[in-house]
């Protein structure tokens, strides 16, 4: 669809979609609940903690969202899990984020990386909580704890040790899994303890980066369990300024308002979907503008396909923020999604467009799980508690726009930062703006229209964008529409960025501007620039000056550091050791959908020695980059896995100081054409022309650098 039937035609006279409309009963319904909760203050109707920091910096919480020192904030979350990445990688990779555009971090607490057996804590290394939370104070960035007990995550059971689940086996009545059960909630109460240990002093009271506390995850109640659970984290200590629960599934019972903050969520796809197409069941409908805050496709192999998306009074009084947008996806092994990139800024435009004051991304930042001797550390069909999906043993790169490693997915990551900096520069007045207009691909907030006809498979040439109409940017200043989007104001000029196929036009005070790419304009004794898309990708503002990079530009402290990727000239020695044995026998799993290899099944794979590692052994900043095509790979050194992956068309990355001084092994298990998994048609067309319907490869192995400069 073209969203312009002439370059100086308005954006909102331009869309067909047959349901728009200025007004409806739920907006009416939302008008109410916002009418009746601006009587109130700040934290009003909201049962939340401590507002204000030593320095007497308050953060507030009301019906349109977050308030930092008495002014509306329109924030970006992102999540990262501090013990999936190694601790001496934390401040480097937090810095990132920041160049990203996140301004919050939310991170969960994996119970089972603490307390693997009952009573052993670690809190050291990766798992170093405390350390982490420090870091975060340093480089003054706020950060959601999501403490449980039930995680999620793709963990292996949900994040809850072995020894609760064996437990809950024996005795039901004493330990039930997340229930008001007197053992769990014991259990819960000493795990509650033991995170504030790490918090305590830490939080936004005390001069620290703690401002939320996520109870729980995923549950429908009922909500006397939530209450308990909250009532013990209070007890343990924490006292933050709001509260938070994920917003589906809808509860079962009835919520006492205020309590907490519900978030919402959408995906562009699910590895967990039982069905093997493309974008089974609703997934097309997280790149609609829509009234509901509830998504339809989240977690349907444990809550159904049918759940309830429907709104109420309560629902439309608290703000409308999320903390679970799309930001990739991971491959399980029966649907293997590849992720563009692409998905994300249609993803969060439709929630912004829809009346959003919160873009909370899972994940931002991939990660590795820890390895474990005795099981994997990822969720399977077989463990006792979230037996669900099979996930890979090590990996959790997540396809996101900062993988496991920290390195970037270009699309994603210079797309949605670049949408960050304008709610960096402009969300305090967004953040104040309702949904005036709502429509499948058209939703205007006050001065700014959001479109959006990008969709996964079905329209991938789709526009997505947001462009300004009549917009008073300063007194005596006024975009009466633009065919641009509005990106940041730095060196004293406004930055614009062209949308693709559209020729950059401006009506300012009423008079036409067509600018010329990466040329400043004076308009209105204002000076304009409309940087072209490739140019704009390069560009990043600090202390507000824009600079310009190929890689990704980052403060810390002081100095601005360059972070780039190369492929280095010299390639390890590899040699196939040993022919694959054929095909296994794939069977299907608890979930019946089909199960990963057991470690018997490794016994068939091609092999192959990785030798000359040895000389690389001067940096940290080196990864091995590995090509192939076939069903699952491992790597393993000293025989030990150190990653593996399940085949979805994109290479895996490998920390080369886990393999330096060690024998380095790579398994590579053939692909048969008739296994049950879904495949993108792209990797299809690989398994149908494979030679015998068998579909096995290594095609390269490259060693990646990453280079960290002082630019000043």
């Amino acid at each position: 669809m073209d969203f312009f039937l002439k370059e100086t035609v308005p954006l909102q006279q331009q869309t067909n979609s047959t349901n728009q409309y200025p007004m409806n009963i739920k907006h009416l319904l939302l008008g109410i609940a916002c009418m009746a909760a601006a009587t109130l203050s700040a934290q009003g109707p909201f049962r939340f903690g401590t507002s204000t920091n030593p320095d007497g910096i308050t953060f507030e919480v009301d019906r349109r969202g977050f308030i930092i020192g008495g002014k509306h904030v329109l924030p970006v979350m992102g999540e990262i899990h501090y013990s999936r990445v190694p601790e001496h990688e934390w401040r480097r990779e937090i810095q990132k984020m920041r160049a990203g555009g996140i301004t919050i971090i939310a991170t969960y607490v994996f119970w089972i990386h603490h307390e693997e057996e009952e009573g052993k804590w670690n809190w050291s290394g990766n798992r170093n909580l405390r350390k982490f939370l420090e870091i975060c104070k340093e480089e003054q960035m706020p950060i959601v704890l999501r403490i449980g007990p039930f995680c999620h995550g793709e963990v292996y059971q949900g994040g809850m040790p072995v020894w609760i689940a064996e437990k809950a086996q024996a005795d039901a009545k004493q330990y039930k899994l997340r229930s008001l059960a007197p053992g769990f909630m014991e259990a819960t109460r000493r795990l509650y303890t033991n995170i504030f240990a790490q918090a305590d002093g830490l939080q936004w009271k005390d001069g620290g980066p703690i401002v939320g506390i996520q109870i729980e995850n995923e549950c429908r109640g009922p909500w006397a369990y939530y209450m308990a659970l909250k009532e013990m984290a209070l007890q343990a200590g924490f006292d933050t300024p709001f509260y938070t629960r994920t917003g589906w599934p809808k509860l079962n019972g009835k919520e006492e308002f205020g309590q907490l903050l519900p978030l919402y969520g959408d995906y562009a796809d699910g590895f967990w979907d039982r069905a093997l197409t493309d974008m089974p069941g609703e997934y097309a409908k997280a790149f609609i503008m829509k009234d509901p805050r509830l998504s339809a496709v989240i977690a349907t192999e444990a809550l159904g396909t049918s759940q309830d998306t429907g709104m109420n009074t309560s629902d439309l009084a608290y703000p409308y923020l999320t903390c679970e947008l799309g930001g990739g996806m991971m491959a399980s092994y029966h649907r293997r999604i590849n992720m563009s990139g692409r998905e994300v800024k249609p993803l969060a435009i439709c929630k912004l467009g829809s009346g959003s004051n919160l873009p909370g991304y899972y994940m931002y930042h991939g990660g590795t799980n820890p390895y474990n001797p005795k099981h994997t550390m990822a969720e399977t069909q077989q463990s006792l508690a979230t037996n669900h999906n099979d996930m890979p043993h090590m990996s959790y790169d997540f396809q996101t726009m900062l993988g496991e490693m920290g390195q970037p997915n270009a699309i994603s990551w210079n797309e949605s930062r670049l949408l960050h900096q304008f709610l960096a520069d402009w969300g305090e007045e967004l953040s104040q703006m309702d949904v005036d207009t709502l429509s499948d691909h058209y939703a205007r907030r006050g001065a700014f229209e959001f479109f959006n006809d990008y969709v996964r498979f079905s329209n991938e040439e789709g526009i997505s964008c947001i462009t300004p109409r009549n917009w008073q940017l300063s007194e005596g200043v006024t975009i009466d529409w633009a065919t641009a989007e509005p990106f940041c104001k730095a060196d004293g000029i406004i930055y614009m960025i062209a949308i693709d196929g559209k020729k950059p036009q401006l009506s300012i005070n009423g008079k036409v501007f067509k600018a010329k790419p990466n040329k400043p304009f004076k308009a209105a004794g204002t000076t304009f620039c409309v940087l072209s898309r490739q140019k704009a990708h390069t560009a990043y503002k600090i202390d507000g000056k824009l600079h310009y990079s190929d890689g990704i530009l980052y403060k810390d402290g002081n100095s601005i550091m360059e972070e780039t990727w190369r492929t280095l000239p010299i390639q390890p020695i590899h040699a196939l050791t040993k022919e694959h044995d054929g095909l296994r026998n794939v069977t299907m799993g608890k979930q019946r959908v089909a199960a990963q290899p057991t470690e018997s099944d490794f016994d068939k794979a091609a092999t192959w020695s990785i030798n000359n590692l040895s000389e690389f052994n001067e940096t940290l900043d080196l990864y091995l980059k590995i090509s192939y095509r076939g069903d699952v790979a491992r790597l393993y050194a000293d025989g030990q896995l150190v990653q593996d992956n399940f085949w979805n068309g994109k290479p895996m990355l490998i920390r080369l100081s886990d393999l330096v001084g060690k024998r380095v092994e790579l398994k590579i298990l053939p692909l048969g054409k008739d296994y049950p998994i879904y495949l993108q048609q792209a990797q299809r067309a690989e398994l149908d022309k494979a030679p015998n319907g068998i579909l096995l490869s290594l095609d390269s192995i490259q060693v990646i650098e990453r280079q960290t400069n002082t630019v000043e």
